[in-house]
């Protein structure tokens, strides 16, 4: 059977679209449904808008459409139009405006997260905001964005207000604020704090982190705070909170923005360093918090992975089968770096990036430039890619080749382990080579040499996850259960489902469920509703694949209902109907009464069809009965007669008499359904019992059955009609119809035997036809005859069956998501007119039919919508009459819905000469599955209606040059895109082209590198590109002071648009003043570029030592005689000592021609040398002292500093708490807590202000200043107030807890 019937199509035929809007801007959504007069109701967030100042709406006719006047921040939230039971969703994102003149003033602060300097007491009620300093704590300026400027109510979730993003300076603090009703509530909501996706907060509670709750008694609300101090810029980030009661749950994501501390005087040093430290050795930082101050580190934020909400995106469904194609190779760093933080997640799931946290971290770390090296020429890239199963080689290149490198992963070293690492060494490269990557090979990696470290990170992806079955189309009825499944080439894969392009997320788990088992991946929905409809759409990073849902009204078909029955005395009734649903229940009635079954009455449900079977019929069964399918406004009737034969004296010789009662109905035509029983009670009577002949009389052809005589008791003979001749298959042969001779050899029958029998009862006779078949259908002739005479009645038969299955339908007029489907009425009718017809539609790569009509199809042909353009469908036909449904057709040739494209965008003309004219063009918006074979240019004079094409064929480039046209033509251009459905709509020029060359003036449009010195080093390769306007195509020359320049050494090439001055090698002689001069006819454009060759300088000259006094020595030089063609910025003094003649330099970039070495050992003897530099660098050779300079030595007395003998007393403190206790009785429990003193405190114990010391009950502790007392098996008594005292020389002091001893239930 086919599938239920489809629900209706969507009422929208246009459907409003996400809007972007900038700020103060206006926005407007339109919506056009496919019938007049629809009621269409606009939504907010879930609620209804009413017409006003800010929201307009119209209707006119079928058209609709909203306007949002002023739109703001508040107003970026989800939309909705309504018509009927069709819904569709859509968003409005606003965006800031490119320039604010004035920053906004905050609003009032309720709803804002608390941002100040000081921290806030637990106790307060509401946020505020604060920026006077306390303590140590920086000023700190808040920026308020927004977002923040209301605080939207929820109608729906748990949260009466949602924390609000934040945005707060280093140094300064900050509080976010959630509210949650309490009136409805039993008990207090769990509230949880959470910073990304898993990181929950609670435990990080500390010197940074602070979480608040209360209770509003008046309002009835709580009040959830959490409240970061002294922010850094490592607590930016994502952040969410999540609310919890007995039958609900809500969650909010809020984003907090940490801007740098303005810049000040004095350096932090210490603050410098530990931002320093964070960089080094490739280390993971694995902990949520870090401390600041190198203690307590469990307390402190420092969050490590800068996680951001992933963002859900309403998109419109795009009707695309599975996507497998592979993902092209690119640089995922490259895209990092250009990337927006918002799209770090996004990147992360798209290709396949299982380490999220370490991304970010690398990434940084990138960012980060590596200081000067000495000991590597070239260091590590800052990271590497390459897929799983690849390899990779790390390549670093070394200032000395006999330095001896290490390689480290993740701060162990490498070590050589069979083919997985090589080590290469080549000249001064060294290599490491990973062969087969893993996601274990996912690591930092250090090259070292002594204690210079290079620093890269290795990335390696995963191949991208294909689907390789596809999801299924799905009809169903309402309350069942719907499941959707597809299978991926990886198992553990990320599959995310969409729901109309919306996300479906586990926060939705009361109404979906997802389902992993190995490759295969399941979305269920336990109960079905008819909200349920849609496009369902499962992704995954190297595909996705879509299936559509319909979930429809339970309605029930009868396919055959209970007929009346007139039934014999001590005979069998049965009735029986057929209904749609096999799962359907129902009662039996009887006259209005429940029937119970009894060992006489019997109720049966096979599949589909329901019986009631009496046995031994009596008169007191004669009733009216009926069937009522439970759940369903059905009643099905029929009447049971009981037919009472009586006994009336006959005389003998009393002729034979037929008294025929075909069940009811009329005697001549006994209809029966094909497959069904036929059986013929025909009441007889005569004296002598009168001989019956049964015989099928066929007006159109030769008699098929014969004929049946049966004579009384054990006078009964089997009479078959062969050839228009009686054969009695009989002992007791007579040639009752006289003609013809007996053929003894035909086979002899029972009279229970065959598919067609006779019974003989005494005062009636029985014809059965078993399964009747369209063959049994004609006239049936009963005879009656004895000696008083005989009687005939003809009996009609007629045999009704399903229509046969159509022929296979044809497709037509196919567009993007729909076609015309055509058929012809089936060549056999069934016996009864054709009702209707039903059509279904499948994938053709698919099993699954689903049917597209609700109700019958009159006519013989259908408009099919609601395809997905670039899938392959086929269709097929049922025909339905009174009997039931045909067989399907076969099925319509495979189609695929396409549709042309767009027009070409940007339709322009980019030159115009004498007899061309050059056009550009940009591809269409939408191209759709039928790709783009071309495009077709055409052009046609002013005033003329007959378009000419511009070239022979379509042409696959987005410009083109049309050549041969006559000049001082006005010409009209248009270009249509053509693909396998057609071409599109054309795009036309807006106004006539005139064919003529505009003289345009000539201008050069110098680079702005260009107009100033340009500075090059001897060797370099010199590319000028100097761009100019002209019209016609103008001259170019080039001079250099003011001479013609030598085509040998310097290239020049010149185009329409720019000309290249081009030299391989720049040399001294090559610098100059160089003029490039544009010229048509009489007008000229000039500009001056001034090129400076560099080179190395000469040495400094005269280089002598002036003067050396004690560790000091003065030298004196002048500047070198070559300056490379560039000023000397400074010079580079270096010394040795004459023992190892090592140099060591002692200024860089000097810039005085003298100067003092100072710190020079006593009793060595050294020499200086001194390099000249400038732009270029160092010069080759260096200027050396011809004389050395001696340092004497000179006798010291050593004389001790006095120190002043520091003081370490101090009075006890305590350090940490003692915190109060709740214990069970019977069980050992502690009181802990530490303190500190110089010289060490004595320690006391009191109970209640009673001295514990010589109880032997309790047990005290102390090590290392960590102060415990134990209880040993307290009972309630033990409770009370205990006291700790700690006393030296120095003063004493003391803490109190309160312990609470609880007997177990």
């Amino acid at each position: 059977m086919p599938e239920p019937v489809k629900k209706p199509a969507s009422a929208f035929i246009k459907k409003p679209k996400t809007t972007d809007v900038v700020a103060g801007g206006v926005a407007v959504f339109e919506a056009e449904t496919e019938k007049t007069g629809i009621k269409v109701k606009w939504q907010r967030n879930g609620i209804e808008i009413a017409a006003s100042d800010k929201y307009v709406i119209k209707s006119e006719g079928n058209k609709h459409s909203l306007t949002i006047n002023s739109v703001g921040k508040e107003d970026d939230v989800t939309y909705a139009v309504i018509a009927g039971s069709s819904k569709v969703k859509f968003e409005l994102k606003v965006k800031d405006p490119e320039k604010v003149e004035e920053t906004p003033p905050p609003p009032e602060p309720a709803p804002q997260p608390a941002v100040s300097d000081a921290p806030k007491g637990a106790d307060t009620p509401q946020p505020t905001i604060s920026n006077e300093p306390t303590g140590d704590s920086k000023s700190s300026e808040v920026f308020p964005t927004e977002a923040q400027q209301e605080a939207p109510v929820d109608p729906i979730g748990v949260f009466v207000t949602r924390p609000q993003d934040g945005e707060v300076t280093v140094g300064g603090n900050i509080t976010f604020t959630a509210k949650v009703a309490g009136e409805s509530l039993l008990k207090k909501p769990s509230v949880k704090w959470f910073k990304g996706k898993w990181m929950d907060l609670q435990s990080k509670v500390g010197k940074h982190l602070q979480l608040h709750e209360n209770y509003d008694r008046n309002n009835k609300i709580y009040v959830f705070e959490m409240q970061i101090i002294e922010a850094k810029m490592a607590y930016a980030g994502a952040y969410r909170c999540e609310a919890a009661t007995k039958d609900k749950f809500d969650s909010c994501n809020f984003s907090l923005v940490v801007n740098e501390a303005p810049a000040t005087g004095e350096m932090d040093f210490r603050s410098a360093l530990r931002r320093g430290s964070m960089v080094g050795g490739g280390r993971r930082m694995t902990g949520a918090f870090a401390s600041a101050d190198g203690h307590e580190e469990g307390r402190e934020l420092d969050f490590s992975a800068l996680l951001r909400k992933r963002d859900s995106f309403l998109r419109s469904v795009q009707r695309i089968e599975a996507k497998t194609e592979a993902q092209p190779d690119v640089d995922v760093w490259e895209i990092l770096r250009k990337a927006p933080a918002s799209e770090y997640e996004k990147i992360a799931f798209q290709y396949g990036i299982t380490d999220l946290r370490g991304m970010l971290k690398r990434l940084k770390r990138m960012k980060k430039e590596d200081k000067k090296s000495t000991a590597f020429a070239k260091r590590l890239e800052p990271a590497y890619q390459t897929d799983k199963g690849q390899k990779i080689k790390l390549m670093v290149e070394l200032a000395n080749p006999d330095d001896e490198v290490k390689w480290l992963k993740n701060g162990q070293e490498i070590q050589v382990s069979g083919g997985k690492y090589i080590f290469e060494a080549l000249g001064n490269k060294r290599i490491l080579t990973i062969n087969h990557c893993s996601l274990a090979d996912d690591a930092a990696y250090q090259c070292v040499i002594g204690e210079e470290k290079t620093f890269t990170e290795l990335f390696v992806r995963e191949p991208p996850v294909l689907i390789t079955h596809s999801l299924e189309d799905q009809v169903v009825m309402v309350g069942e259960r719907v499941e959707f499944e597809i299978e991926v080439s990886e198992e553990g894969a990320t599959v995310k489902w969409e729901k109309d392009g919306v996300e479906l997320t586990r926060e939705e788990a009361f109404k979906y469920r997802f389902k992993k088992d190995g490759k295969k991946h399941y979305l269920i929905i336990n109960e079905s509703t008819k909200e349920d409809n849609g496009h369902y759409k499962a992704k995954t990073n190297g595909g996705e694949s879509v299936a559509e849902l319909i979930v429809q009204e339970k309605k029930l078909e009868v396919y055959q209902s209970i007929a009346d029955l007139t039934v014999k005395a001590r005979d069998q009734a049965v009735f029986k109907c057929e209904v749609s649903d096999e799962n359907v229940k129902g009662i039996w009635l009887k006259n209005g009464k429940e029937v119970i079954p009894n060992e006489r009455t019997k109720i049966s449900h096979i599949g589909r069809i329901h019986k009631l079977t009496i046995d031994d019929v009596t008169p007191e069964d004669e009733a009216d009965y009926s069937f009522i399918p439970e759940g369903f406004a059905y009643n099905l009737s029929a009447h049971l007669r009981f037919l009472e034969v009586k006994i009336d004296f006959v005389p003998r010789h009393e002729p034979p008499k037929i008294r025929l009662d075909c069940m009811g109905q009329s005697p001549d035509t006994i209809i029966v359904v094909a497959g069904n029983k036929l059986r013929l009670d025909v009441p007889i009577s005569g004296d002598p019992v009168p001989t019956v002949i049964w015989q099928k009389v066929n007006k159109f052809r030769a008699r098929q059955h014969g004929a049946f005589q049966m004579f009384p008791h054990s006078s009964c003979v089997l009479c078959l009609f062969q050839n228009n001749e009686l054969v009695l298959l009989s002992d007791q042969s007579k040639d009752i119809t006289g003609t013809g001779d007996l053929n003894n050899d035909n086979k002899v029958f029972s009279d229970s035997e065959g598919r067609a029998r006779v019974e003989m009862f005494e005062d009636h006779c029985v014809f059965t036809i078993e399964g009747a078949e369209k063959e049994d259908e004609g006239v049936y002739r009963v005879t009656l005859k004895n000696p008083a005479g005989e009687d005939t009645a003809d009996i009609t038969v007629k045999v009704i069956d399903v229509p046969d299955p159509p022929e296979a339908p044809e497709i037509s007029n196919v567009g993007e998501d729909n076609c015309t489907v055509q058929w012809q009425p089936p060549k056999y009718d069934g016996g009864q007119p054709v009702l209707g017809y039903i059509l279904e539609r499948k994938k053709k790569k698919s099993y699954r039919w689903m049917r597209l009509n609700f109700d019958l199809l009159k006519d013989l042909s259908y408009e099919a919508k609601r395809m997905i353009e670039g899938v392959v469908y086929e269709m097929r036909i049922y025909a339905v009459n009174s009997v039931g449904m045909s067989r399907p057709s076969a099925a319509s040739q495979p189609f695929m819905p396409i549709a042309p494209p767009s027009e070409p965008t940007h339709f322009t003309v980019e030159d115009i000469c004498d007899t061309s004219v050059t056009l550009k063009w940009r591809p269409p918006e939408r191209i759709g599955a039928g790709g783009l074979d071309g495009y077709n240019i055409e052009y046609c004079k002013e005033g003329s209606t007959e378009w000419i094409p511009a070239l022979h064929g379509l042409i696959e480039r987005t410009s083109v040059l049309v050549k041969d046209l006559v000049t001082g033509d006005k010409l009209n251009f248009r270009i249509t895109a053509v693909n396998l459905a057609g071409a599109s709509q054309p795009a036309v020029t807006k106004e006539p082209i005139t064919v003529r060359e505009i003289l345009q003036r000539p201008k050069i449009w110098l680079p702005r590198n260009l107009r100033q010195t340009l500075m090059k080093k001897v060797g370099d390769t010199i590319n000028i590109v100097v761009p100019f306007q002209g019209k016609p195509r103008p001259k170019v020359i080039w001079t250099k002071d003011g001479q013609p320049i030598d085509s040998k050494e310097v290239g020049i090439r010149n185009s329409n648009t720019d000309t290249i001055l081009f030299i391989r090698k720049a040399e001294r002689h090559h610098s100059g003043i160089y003029e490039v001069e544009v010229q048509i006819e009489s007008m000229i454009d000039k500009a001056t570029i001034t090129i400076q060759i560099m080179d190395k300088p000469g040495p400094p000259q005269n280089v002598k030592i002036v003067d050396v006094w004690g560790f000091n020595v003065a030298l004196e030089w002048k500047p070198p005689q070559d300056d490379g063609n560039a000023p000397i910025t400074g010079y580079t003094v270096q010394k040795a000592d004459k023992k190892t003649m090592e140099w060591y330099t002692v200024f860089e970039h000097y810039r005085r021609t003298n100067c003092v070495a100072s710190d020079l050992i006593m009793g060595n003897e050294y020499y200086f040398r001194v390099f000249s530099e400038n732009l270029y660098g160092l010069s080759e050779n260096a200027a050396n002292t011809k004389n050395s300079a001696y340092i004497k030595k000179t006798g010291t007395d050593y004389k001790p500093p006095n120190y002043k003998e520091h003081d370490f007393s101090e009075a006890p403190k305590f350090t940490h708490p003692l915190p109060d206790r709740s214990v069970i009785s019977g069980y050992n429990a502690t009181l802990s807590c530490a303190v500190r003193g110089s010289p060490k405190p004595k320690i006391f114990w009191f109970k209640n202000k009673v001295d514990l010391s010589g109880d032997a009950k309790y047990r005290m502790f102390s090590k290392h200043g960590v102060l415990t007392l134990e209880i040993r098996k307290p009972s309630p008594f033990d409770g009370g107030l205990y006291t700790c005292k700690a006393v030296n020389e120095c003063g004493e002091a003391e803490i109190e807890c309160r312990l609470d001893v609880r007997v177990p239930q």
